[in-house]
Formats: C-alpha cells, structure tokens, sequence
C-alpha cells in the first residue's frame, strides 16, 4: 500500500484517573455545573510560538452532572459484546472537563457536536441494527486550550414512551412494535399509513441552521429535534410550516450560510421534490421534481450532492419498498428492495429555475454518503459536465445486513467487510444518455474500506482536493481507520489504533487559512479496551495533536456539525 500509515501509540500514559462511571456520578451531583470555573487554577498551561497549548491538569476526579439513571447493560447471548463500541452508553448525561495529553490550537473556540445511537435495548429486549438505537447527542467543547464534554440522550417522542413503557412504542430502521391483539395490529397499520407509528428517534445527523437554530434529524420528516448546544437539552420538534407533507426526506441536507436544501422522496408517484427553506423560516418551498427514470418507487436518497448552480438528484437501484415497510419481520434489505433491472441514474436540477438539465443512466451503485460535488467547465466557462463523489460500496447490498448489531458484537477476526471507494460520476452536459462511475483513487489507498465523510465546508460545491473519512485496515468487519484522501496526487494518509472503531472525522478551518488542509479534524474513539477519546489530528499532515480520554466508555457515532463560539 502506498499511503503513509500514522498509528496510534498502544498503551499510552493518560492523566485522567481510571474511575467507573459510577463513581463519577457519586461526586458532586448537580444541574448547571460549569467545569470552566472549578479546578482551572490546578491548571499548568505551556504556550509555543505557534499558537498552542499543552495543558496538564493534576485535579481530583471529574464530577457528572447527572446521577446514574438508566441501567445500561445489553441482554441476551449473542456474540462477543465486549467492545464499547456497540454497548448502550452506561447513564442518560454526564459532562465535565477532560484532560488533554497533547496541544490544542488557541484558535479552536467552539463546540463540535456528533449524534448517533446511544442505546440499543429495552429492558431485556435488544435492537436488530446500528441505525435503530435511540439518539444520544455527544459534545466536545473547545475554548483556551481546555475541552469540556458531555453526552445527553435526544429525549423524543420515541424515546421518552420507550423508557415509560419499557417497550417499542414506534416503528424504527428495522424494528417494529409488537401489537396486543389484532385488533392493535390493525390500528398499527392504519398510523403506518398516516405516518404516526414512524419514529421520531432523531439519530442520524445534527446541522447548525444559518439562523442558529440547531436541529437533529433522521429520515423520517416528524424526526427533526431542536437541541440547545449548550446543555444539549431537547427543546422541542423542529415544525414544518409548509403544506408540502409527505413522510421522508433526505437524513442530510445541504445548509449553508443562506440556504437549506433537501430531497423529498414521494412514495405515491416515483420522484424527488427539490426543497428550499430560507434562513429563519421554517417554510420550504419546492424549486423543482424529478421523476424516476423507471422502477416501481424512487431509490434511497440518504444524502445527494450540489454544486454552485446545481442540484444532484441521485436515484439509486436501492429502492423503497411498501411491502417490506408493512412486515413484522425485517428483511435483509429492510424497508428497501434492489431493482438491478430498473437501472441507476442520476439527475441534474438548476437551482435557479428548478429545470432538468441532465439525466443520464450511470452503472448500478450503493451509496449512503456523497462527498462532494462541482462544476467541471471549457476554457470559455462554460459548464461541460458535474462531476459527483461518493462513498461508494461497488454495488454491494450485503452493507446493510453487515451493520446488524449482532453481527457487528461476533467479530472474531474474520475480513468481513464489503469494499468501498471513493465512486466518482462524470454528469455530461452534451444531450448524452449515459454518465460515468470510475475510482477516484486505487481503493487499497484506504483499505478498500470508506464512509463517514466530511470536507472543508468552503469547498461544498466547489472544486476541491482532500476528503476526510473512515476507512479500514484488514482484516476487519467496520471501518476502523480515519483517512485523509487527496483527489489530486490519488493517495491517502490513514491514522489506526488497533481494535479501535473511529467515528466520522469531522474538518474545521483554522480561521483565516488560505489552504484547503489547514485546520484540524476532530473525531471520537471508541477503544478495544473499553475507553472512549476525543482525538484532534492536524488537517494537513494527518497527525495527532491531541487527545482527551472519556470517563467512559464511548458507543459508535454517526454524523456531526460545528458550533462556532459567539
């Protein structure tokens, strides 16, 4: 392989003392605590002439703010559950001040946010998949060199009628309420249809609004949650004003400073509504629809790519299927069927007019997550083709019965893992019916393993020339390196801490940077030996900085988004 491979150092010294949870939560219990006033004075900080601390704090254990609450321990028999990482978060919220072994830039100031499953059982009754388990927000704030976290689950509708009644009230990713009778069964179909019986369980993502508002989301449309980034309170359901309904939409919308744009898949007549909602309204208005190319319903549109003019509507042979929504019991697709003979396309829309510029027919994919996309032009500035990047799993659909939580706790060393690169489409712009889908890069860059992708937001649109993401080293059954991919020289650079599982490795600028690589990536670390760390590596040499260990474990994370400071 020819990437150059950072490795994390095995037993390294941390100076945060080795207490249980538990123990924490017995330590001065109390709402409202600001760790930013307590111990700072035991605090030694060591600057450097390029802007960066080392800060050894030498203080008594860190205190929760919450008592225990919930008892956290998965049930049943099935496989190995020793890794943290697929283990329910052990108390509803903690938070407190971390120590940092290393240096973190002075000109980090703000929180980053990460949402994801955080418990995947109730009582004695264990979830199916990764994406069933009911949201929990984690936060790492930086200010002065010190970082303060804490995590805290996304009290929703789902959740909340879950821990009173000690059962499943709604119907997530793969799981489905058990009805009394059948007289119940029937009623559960009827809220299917209506879409009351669809989770609001907000574990996907979690976005920053051009407004501040910041809002948790998922597929279903009902699951949009507000969430103060502070306290990471649940302060209510994000509320549509528009009267557009429908019951999905695209898990990841594009926001910027001036707009929010997303994806509305209608069930009813196979297509894509292309949506606008202006900055401090909750109104989205439709700038245009796609209908499918062919297929009995549109395809899974987790995420789709823009650029500066255009909105790229992918329509993937991974379609959404009524029939399998309607069974008790999942199947190995869940709530999608694969329609190879339908073909695969993808759609180009005008921002501006909302008009079909291009559709073409693209070999067969699966993907969850795009990267990026741009416009490539002549010498006269005109726009000849889209170029579109993804997380591409080469048409694999085996991904999504991989990520059960059974499957993902037996690990025993088997080199399970689908391959995946970075999928590059080539959109023309000259009346042709066909695109392309190539390699970006030679997957054994990055272990012919890729997702959980971020870029530097100034980029989005744009062209660009680094992505970061997860990527694998073999044998393994998850993505468990962090990859630093650079599209230009076509090679990687890859961090691994063995038997570590990695959660997505989020960019953020250094203020005022003039390259496209200069800030840091923040990720955070589930350990092999049951720890959980934040970890900073520097964005352009792809070197660790820094790291702050948890007071306990960290299950897997998805999606995050960046809070600057006021």
């Amino acid at each position: 392989m020819a990437s150059i491979t950072f490795s994390g150092t095995s037993g390294i010294s941390f100076f945060l003392p080795t207490a249980s949870v538990s123990d924490y939560s017995n330590q001065n219990i109390r709402d409202g605590f600001n760790p930013l006033k307590k111990n700072l004075s035991d605090t030694r900080k060591k600057h450097n002439g390029r802007g960066l601390v080392s800060t050894n704090v030498a203080s008594p254990p860190l205190p929760a703010v919450a008592p225990l609450l919930l008892p956290r321990r998965d049930s049943g028999n099935s496989g190995d559950r020793s890794h943290v990482a697929w283990t329910s978060v052990r108390q509803e919220r903690w938070e407190g001040e971390l120590l940092v072994q290393g240096e973190i830039p002075l000109w980090l100031k703000g929180t980053y946010l990460r949402n994801g499953p955080g418990l995947w059982h109730i009582g004695d009754y264990n979830f199916r998949h990764l994406f069933d388990g009911y949201a929990m927000l984690v936060k790492l704030q930086f200010e002065d060199g010190h970082l303060i976290a804490g995590h805290r689950q996304i009290e929703s509708e789902a959740y909340k009628a879950a821990m009173k009644t000690q059962k499943l009230c709604y119907r997530e990713f793969s799981e489905v309420p058990k009805p009394d009778n059948f007289l119940s069964y029937i009623g559960e179909l009827a809220n299917l249809f209506s879409g009351a019986s669809l989770t609001d369980n907000a574990n996907t993502g979690v976005v920053m609004l051009a407004d501040g508002r910041v809002v948790c989301l998922t597929e279903t449309q009902k699951g949009s949650i507000v969430i103060d980034p502070a306290t990471l309170d649940t302060l209510g359901k994000f509320e549509y004003s528009d009267t557009l309904g429908g019951l999905i939409h695209s898990a990841h919308p594009i926001v910027t400073e001036t707009e929010f744009l997303s994806l509305l898949p209608d069930l009813i007549n196979p297509g894509y509504l292309a949506v606008r909602m202006e900055p401090g309204t909750n109104e989205r208005k439709v700038i245009g629809r796609v209908d499918c190319s062919r297929g009995p319903a549109p395809g899974w549109v987790h995420s789709f790519p823009v650029t500066e003019h255009y909105i790229i509507v992918p329509e993937m042979p991974l379609r959404y299927c009524a029939g399998n929504l309607l069974k008790a019991e999942p199947t190995p697709l869940y709530k999608f069927e694969w329609h190879p003979e339908s073909k695969a396309f993808m759609h180009v829309m005008c921002k501006a007019s909302g008009n079909i510029v291009a559709s073409v027919e693209v070999p067969l994919y699966i993907t969850f997550h795009f990267i990026n996309a741009y416009e490539e032009k002549d010498e006269d500035g005109r726009v000849t083709a889209v170029i579109a990047d993804c997380c591409e799993h080469n048409a694999d659909t085996t991904i999504l019965d991989k990520l059960r939580i059974q499957n993902l706790r037996s690990y025993i060393g088997q080199d399970v893992l689908p391959d995946a690169r970075v999928g590059r489409f080539r959109i023309p712009f000259d009346g042709s019916a066909y695109g392309k889908l190539e390699s970006a890069l030679d997957p054994n860059e990055h272990g012919r393993g890729l997702d959980m992708c971020s870029i530097n937001p100034a980029y989005l649109g744009k062209q660009y020339r680094y992505a970061y993401a997860c990527g694998a080293q073999r044998p393994c059954n998850f993505p468990n390196t962090l990859t630093k991919i650079d599209l230009v020289n076509k090679k990687a650079k890859n961090w691994h801490d063995e038997g570590a599982v990695p959660s997505e490795p989020f960019f953020v600028a250094r203020p005022g940077a003039t390259e496209e690589d200069d800030g840091v990536v923040i990720s955070m670390i589930s350990a092999k030996n049951g720890d959980g760390y934040a970890l900073l590596l520097d964005g352009s040499t792809f070197q660790e900085i820094a790291r702050a260990k948890f007071p306990y474990g960290l299950p897997y994370g998805l999606h995050g988004c960046w809070v600057p400071s006021k």
